[in-house]
């Protein structure tokens, strides 16, 4: 079957099915063309595969897991702990929140940063996870770009559209070729707008760990 298929059976995109090929997690036969052939041993392993990225499990556990070098077993034992310890860190998390709101008269002005980062860097220390502030920045910077970039072509392409409208008002054209010329930008700028949506969805995704992706 072509991937188009396995999409649709497995329920995830084809960029997610070329990842796992990339990074040996999946080994589709070739047909004489050079065409992948899906098998359903393809979209069975698939599915196994989305089901354990669903529960967290870290990429190379999987590949442990599918070389026979770790067992099931082991690999949902892991997870557990790496759970477990990401719940510790979401505690430690909500406990300096709570202590930062139950302090009287609290406000920006007398918000006592450095006594709080303090406290978080000890339970760092610890073993605690905070958010990790300078990769959240670097997404945002990566989205005000991918913005920025989709601005600059639409202003580009927004004149051209109203030189169409005004030739029209000078001499008007047939109506045809004027539904054409005025499509066609409008086209580009709606595949420019659904391209930026889908690259901030890519950024906000973690697009730097790209086994946090799939």
């Amino acid at each position: 079957m072509r991937i188009q298929q396995v999409e649709e059976l497995v329920g995830i995109s084809k960029k997610n099915i070329r990842f796992y090929e990339a990074e040996g997690l999946l080994s589709p036969d070739r047909a004489e063309n050079g065409y992948r052939e899906y098998g359903m041993g393809d979209v069975d392993r698939l599915k196994r595969i989305k089901l354990l990225r669903k529960l967290g499990v870290p990429l190379e556990d999987i590949r442990s897991l599918l070389t026979g070098a770790i067992s099931l077993d082991t690999c949902l034992t892991r997870q557990l702990n790496a759970l477990a310890r990401q719940k510790e860190s979401l505690n430690a998390m909500e406990g300096v929140t709570k202590a930062l709101l139950g302090r009287p008269g609290l406000d920006l002005e007398n918000l006592d940063a450095e006594g709080a980062l303090e406290e978080i860097e000890r339970l760092e220390k610890e073993g605690q996870s905070f958010m990790d502030v300078s990769r959240r920045d670097v997404h945002r910077k990566k989205a005000a770009g991918a913005a920025l970039g989709a601005a600059i072509m639409i202003v580009i392409i927004l004149p051209a559209l109203f030189i169409i409208l005004w030739a029209n008002g000078q001499d008007p054209l047939p109506p045809w070729v004027l539904a054409l010329l005025i499509t066609v930008p409008l086209v580009v700028i709606i595949c420019i707008v659904a391209v930026l949506i889908q690259r901030i969805k890519e950024i906000k995704g973690g697009e730097e760990d790209e086994a946090a992706q799939y």
